[in-house]
């Protein structure tokens, strides 16, 4: 067919319409392909130098142009398979027993490779054409399948092959220096040899190295267990872990690291974690007991790799906290309540530091340390007391020496064990208690620590748990200004004499956690300073109604003693008809100042007309219940010899009937301390001289107001 061509008037572009080429004979495709073979095997042969690349292309161009494709595409396949079958594969064999082998392999397989790149090039067009139509494969993967079928799987080789390299990784694993280039090419290899997946790199090197990697470090994990504690243990490793993925990095396939440390992890670490986090002298127990923070650390991290490992560490970590924290908690007599708590801050203290620096925080640890303190802190049934008692400490002066951020830090930290309480209704019955005495006895080293606490203690659990306290508190806020009225008060309506110096508390009945008590029979003289106190109340707040409790409150009580100690009194105490009055000699007089507080006041009142009283006389005399009448008089009485004001005939601790109870008139202690329920009291000296044994200087009364909700109201 003639070609025709034409151009368009006034335009630069053309169109041409060219002949199709003539067909060409066999003979001129035989000479063709040969010229092509020739080629192919001098470029096998690395004499590739004199000749023409795009001579070359050219012709296996004309061949697919002209539907031989199929002619080349099958040429090609038997000339490769002729060249690697007959030279390649002779040559690796003979270097199988020569300990060249892997050099001999990757030299080989480096030369058909690049072979086969140039051969690509040259037939790129079939590439493009033939193999796209047809649907086989593209000449290079045509060259790696042959090289695969015709020498990887044949003679054995691929078994040497895989021998050959885990030896060398064995080799290495024990210090030797290998070519570790060489078992990279090798691996390159395998898995280029897959063509479109890794199973010939799988089959034939990964799955075995795998394998041989588990036995390997099954039987080292053994031999580190015997020799090492738990710490070296995990060591070890660490540097095996560290070293095989290394190991991947520089020479195995990208995706091999993953499946390695797997391997590593379950043989190293999960199979022995049981062992290694209770070994009897190292493990997780031993290092909470020494504080061993960074082998706790590194026991985490490796821990955290494997499944169930953490729980393990956790399980370890619960068990030794639980023991602590029982024998922390148990019964010690010789233990403060305040030496109680600080001992649980302290082991709190201890495992969140264990939280920080070892466990990063963990939540699961985290949990566990709370549920463990949870358990056992509520084991002691007088925890939720104890921590009261605690805050009572550091509230009363525990707190003087301390900046208002610390001090807020040492009530969050007691704020921590609060939340474990389970009885909260019952620290707060202790808490109030402790807060009214505190309150009522100015203890409380500062208003603003005692609303911070009461703050904490309502985020916590709601303003209903602190309703109480905050009306406490309101009652004592208003206690000054009710003190400066009945001031002015008392001036006004006082009628000639000296009355009592009196300080009275207010309390909102059903507020404070105070209990009623009978009216015990007071001196006159406070007799009617209380009445005072209630018509002056009764004006500002009519209809309401006063009630004084004896059991709480104070005084300051003016005594004289005469110097020669108590044990002159006590003789006399034992003599019959001993005079009652002490010798003339002995009547040198000693002013003090006792505090005491309300019952020992009225006690040591009914002394000042009769020296010596039963305690059936007492009850008489005071109305004080029995119970609380023994209980003070203990404390008059059977103290210390140097720190008794009373004298009791009789032996043993417990106070009868018709014991018979004497005043002291010999004194010789310098420092005198009262305890009850409530209070301790210091003595002071004066040296005014005085007619009467004991006159009250000032009292402190404490009185309940019904429905009273502060002053002014």
């Amino acid at each position: 067919m003639s070609g025709v061509r034409s151009q368009a008037s006034g335009s630069s572009s053309r169109m041409r319409i060219r002949n199709f080429p003539a067909a060409m004979d066999e003979k001129y495709v035989t000479q063709v392909w040969e010229m092509l073979k020739k080629a192919i095997q001098e470029i096998q042969r690395k004499n590739n130098s004199g000749l023409s690349f795009e001579e070359l292309y050219r012709n296996a161009y004309t061949m697919v142009l002209h539907k031989y494709g199929e002619r080349l595409y099958t040429g090609l396949k038997q000339v490769v398979e002729d060249h690697l079958r007959n030279y390649v594969r002779v040559k690796i064999v003979e270097s199988l027993d020569s300990g060249n082998f892997l050099e001999v392999m990757n030299e080989a397989w480096s030369d058909h490779t690049t072979a086969m790149v140039m051969i690509r090039d040259i037939l790129m067009y079939m590439d493009r054409v033939y193999v796209e139509q047809n649907k086989v494969e593209q000449v290079f993967h045509l060259g790696l399948a042959i090289f695969r079928d015709h020498v990887l799987y044949q003679d054995f080789i691929h078994l040497h092959l895989r021998t050959t390299i885990l030896s060398l990784i064995q080799q290495e694993r024990r210090g030797a220096v290998v070519n570790w280039t060489g078992i990279k090419s090798a691996c390159q290899m395998l898995v280029a040899l897959g063509i479109h997946s890794h199973d010939v790199y799988v089959d034939e090197f990964e799955t075995p190295f795998l394998v041989s990697t588990a036995e390997y470090y099954r039987c080292l994990s053994m031999c580190f267990l015997v020799s090492n504690s738990a710490s070296l243990y995990v060591k070890k490793v660490e540097q095996c872990i560290r070293e095989e993925s290394e190991r991947a990095k520089r020479y195995l396939d990208p995706q091999t690291e993953s499946k390695v440390l797997d391997v590593l992890e379950n043989v190293l670490i999960k199979d022995h974690m049981h062992t290694v986090v209770n070994m009897e002298h190292s493990g997780v127990h031993v290092m909470l007991s020494n504080d061993k923070f960074d082998q706790l650390a590194s026991l985490y991290g490796l821990l955290q790799r494997v499944e169930n490992g953490l729980n393990v560490m956790a399980d370890a970590m619960s068990r030794y906290l639980h023991q602590t924290g029982v024998a922390t908690v148990r019964e010690d007599c010789e233990r403060t309540p305040v030496v109680f708590v600080e001992d649980l801050l302290e082991l709190k203290e201890r495992f969140d530091e264990f939280l920080l620096m070892s466990f990063q925080r963990d939540k699961m640890f985290k949990n566990r340390i709370q549920t463990e303190f949870e358990k056992f802190i509520n084991l002691n049934k007088n925890s939720p007391e104890y921590l009261s008692l605690y805050m009572d400490e550091k509230l009363r002066k525990g707190l003087k020496s301390e900046n208002d951020e610390n001090a807020e830090k040492l009530l969050d930290k007691a704020m921590v064990l609060f939340r474990f309480l389970q009885e909260k209704d019952v620290f707060e019955k202790y808490y109030k208690q402790h807060m009214a005495r505190r309150l009522l006895l100015d203890k409380s080293i500062s208003d603003d620590m005692e609303r911070m606490m009461i703050s904490k203690l309502k985020t916590e659990c709601g303003c209903h748990f602190t309703l109480k306290l905050e009306n406490m508190f309101r009652d004592k806020e208003l206690w000054a200004t009710q003190a400066t009225s009945f001031k002015e008060y008392r001036e006004n309506h006082q009628r000639g004499g000296n009355m009592i110096d009196i300080s009275v508390r207010v309390l909102t009945a059903g507020i404070w956690p105070t209990q009623s008590v009978p009216v015990c029979i007071l001196p006159s003289a406070c007799e009617q300073a209380f009445n005072m106190f209630s018509n002056f109340y009764v004006s500002k707040h009519n209809g309401r109604k006063l009630t004084l409790n004896t059991m709480l409150g104070t005084a300051d009580v003016k005594a004289v003693f005469y110097g020669g100690g108590t044990a002159a009194a006590a003789a006399a105490a034992r003599k019959p008809g001993t005079s009652d009055a002490p010798p003339r000699e002995c009547r040198k007089e000693e002013n003090k100042i006792l505090m005491v507080n309300t019952h020992q006041m009225v006690i040591l009142m009914c002394f000042n007309s009769h020296p010596r009283l039963t305690f059936q006389a007492l009850l008489d005399h005071t109305n004080i219940a029995e119970r609380e009448l023994k209980r003070n008089l203990q404390s008059l009485a059977m103290g210390k010899p140097t720190q008794r004001v009373l004298c009791r005939k009789g032996k043993g601790k417990d106070i009868g009937l018709f014991s018979s109870i004497v005043l002291v008139v010999f004194f010789s202690s310098s420092i005198t301390l009262f305890s009850d329920t409530f209070i301790r009291h210091q003595v002071i000296f004066p040296m005014e001289k005085m007619r009467k044994n004991f006159v009250i200087v000032r009292s402190l009364w404490v009185v309940h107001s019904d429905g009273d909700l502060g002053w002014g109201s």
